[in-house]
């Protein structure tokens, strides 16, 4: 698998977590907007924004821009 759709897969994933905490009320609204905190929610969300931010830079390496 390449680099590129293990990223995915991952986001995949982190999106389904995020869907059966959302789900399951297993959150409150202020969690929902801290990204600093050390909840299951704010860690998901820091990690998502990592892999697409590397999703980005891979798909601009692979065609030679810069951002």
């Amino acid at each position: 698998m390449s680099e590129k759709q293990e990223i995915i897969k991952q986001i995949m994933e982190l999106q389904r977590e995020f869907i059966d905490l959302e789900q399951n009320g297993k959150f409150s609204a202020e969690q929902y907007y801290d990204n600093e905190g050390d909840s299951e929610l704010a860690i998901n969300k820091r990690k998502h924004e990592e892999l697409a931010t590397k999703l980005v830079d891979l798909a601009h390496e692979e065609k030679g821009s810069h951002r």
